[in-house]
């Protein structure tokens, strides 16, 4: 076991998936930021567990060729971006390579290698910003969270984001401090403005502002207002009223204080609609690429019914309405549900529908009513498809499926899924919406291959069957293989069944017994083990 705040040297040889440097030092993996996968590096040990540990590097012995100087003054302390200290070629190379090893170790694939759709520039491509709002020695200020923390660090100018929205951001802090407008403090529940949400339109310049707030009133509206009107492209602001003691952003209840409460942008050759809780790429220019891969590989027909599931404002429904017969919206979100109908209306679109509730819930019911759509489009959160989605899917049998990703395991669970389905992968295309953060985006097809369904012949009790792998979430496998990549743990069905109860999930039932017979009492998960687990359930979004 390494000993802590001790120095010793290794060899970067991998990343991790949030871009983190994986080292190995007498076989237990040490986790480093800001690393560069190649280079020998001498490290602190900040916290050593039995097989793995986390470290900073305190000298580079032999540095990497993709080593750059950081463009932004605060890369090392604020959460958002993760590789402002490498160039942008390592920075898509690894994240196909992270791609191309999820769908292999978890979807069951042999894929050789996963291109990737680069970026054409670093800078100020994210068209939303959101700015959590502190108070230091009396002043209010504003900037993005410090990595695992709720610990705002200030940062004048984010160099992902176009300038409008520092400017907002300034305009708003002024405001607050001249007028002392009180900011939320989340240990005791009071204060007033919680965050500051922008949104910009890449091709209109339209600029959305939104402030989160623990109440339904704003002193000195008008003032704001004033300020705000000095800023090119201010169209609307809103409030969001939040008074939850949750980590949710957004609330449910929204009051437009000036402007119609929306902006617009134009995608795929499509004008749509966008309110503060409207689901839309952050990266303008690489979602229309995304896109086109995304319908090119759906490979419609005018005969085609097509049922996009998450399709929050109806950008691709839209965009393969003119290719299908009839393309089928579904959305949890009710506001861009309202936004999906109204962007069909303007782009003169008659043959789109859409319906607003849970995406599972909603292919379960459309199939029961005998919906059988040719082409199903899916671009889940980043916890995935859920239970009764993937049931949907293997009964509706489409042709092809296309699904969009922004997680590659959660994909990679699906796809091992859907493979058991009888879906085979055919195309997988990663695209990099997030240049210099640590997510990646991918496109993958799945079609359904035929099955002589004569010859085949299957003997099976439901009694014995083990129905965790039909569980809302991932399987004991892909949980042991999260646990391994990330802390290089190995982690028992046992172990995981034992945290799964702890949790309240539901697990088979030969899971809670121990392998041996003679066993009397089954041994108990370790808390370092326990806690990965409760990690890798977390990320699968099951609790």
């Amino acid at each position: 076991m390494l000993v802590k705040n001790q120095i010793y040297e290794a060899l970067v040889t991998d990343y991790t998936a949030e871009g983190q440097g994986v080292a190995h030092i007498e076989g237990c993996a040490v986790f480093l930021p800001n690393a560069i996968a190649g280079e020998r590096v001498r490290v602190r040990i900040e916290k050593a567990q039995k097989t793995w540990a986390s470290g900073k590097i305190v000298e580079i012995l032999e540095k990497s060729p993709h080593r750059v100087n950081r463009e932004c003054p605060v890369a090392k302390l604020c959460g958002g971006c993760d590789f402002w200290h490498m160039d942008y070629a390592e920075e898509t190379r690894l994240k196909a390579e992270r791609v191309k090893t999820c769908l292999n170790r978890i979807g069951g694939q042999q894929l050789e290698t996963v291109p990737i759709l680069a970026a054409p520039t670093c800078y100020g491509y994210r068209n939303k910003a959101q700015y959590p709002v502190a108070v230091k020695k009396g002043r209010a200020f504003a900037g993005f969270f410090r990595a695992g923390t709720h610990e705002v660090v200030e940062n004048s100018r984010c160099r992902i984001l176009p300038p409008e929205a520092d400017l907002v951001k300034d305009k708003v802090i002024d405001y607050v401090n001249q007028y002392r407008v009180p900011v939320y403090d989340e240990t005791t529940h009071t204060g007033l403005l919680r965050h500051i949400y922008v949104r910009r339109g890449a091709v209109s310049g339209q600029v959305l502002v939104c402030l989160v707030v623990n109440g339904e009133k704003l002193p000195k509206a008008q003032e704001l207002i004033r300020r705000l009107e000095t800023v090119p492209g201010f169209t609307t602001l809103v409030l969001s009223v939040n008074t939850g003691k949750g980590n949710a952003v957004l609330g449910d209840k929204f009051i437009t204080l000036h402007g119609p409460g929306y902006i617009e942008d134009t995608l795929c050759g499509l004008t749509f609609r966008l309110s503060p809780r409207s689901f839309y790429q952050v990266n303008h220019h690489q979602a229309q690429r995304l896109y086109e891969t995304a319908i090119a590989q759906a490979g419609i027909t005018k005969q085609d019914t097509v049922l996009d599931l998450y399709c929050g404002v109806g950008t691709i429904t839209l965009a393969m309405a003119s290719a299908a017969g009839k393309v089928i919206g579904v959305e949890v979100v009710p506001q861009a549900v309202e936004d999906a109908r109204d962007n069909a209306k303007r782009n003169g679109i008659e043959n789109a529908e859409f319906f607003c509730g849970d995406a599972g819930q909603a292919a379960l019911q459309l199939e029961r009513e005998g919906v059988r759509p040719d082409v199903v489009v899916v671009d889940p959160p980043r916890k995935g498809l859920n239970a009764d989605t993937i049931e949907a899917l293997s009964r509706m049998s489409p042709r092809r499926i296309v699904y969009v990703s922004c997680d590659p395991a959660t994909l990679s669970r699906d796809v091992a899924l859907l493979k058991e389905r009888g879906y085979e992968l055919k195309t997988a295309q990663a695209a990099d919406l997030f240049p210099r953060c640590a997510h990646v985006e991918t496109v993958v097809l799945l079609s359904k291959g035929e099955i002589d369904s004569k010859n085949i012949r299957v003997e099976f009790s439901l009694e014995d069957m083990d129905m965790s792998e039909f569980q809302d979430g991932a399987t004991y496998p892909q949980i042991k293989a999260y646990v391994l990549e990330h802390t290089g743990l190995k982690v028992s069905s046992l172990y995981i069944s034992q945290v799964k109860r702890k949790c309240g999930l539901e697990v088979g039932k030969n899971y809670n017994l121990p392998k041996s017979e003679d066993s009397r009492q089954a041994p108990t998960c370790p808390p370092e083990k326990e806690n990965a687990i409760r990690v890798a359930l977390q990320y699968f979004g099951m609790i």
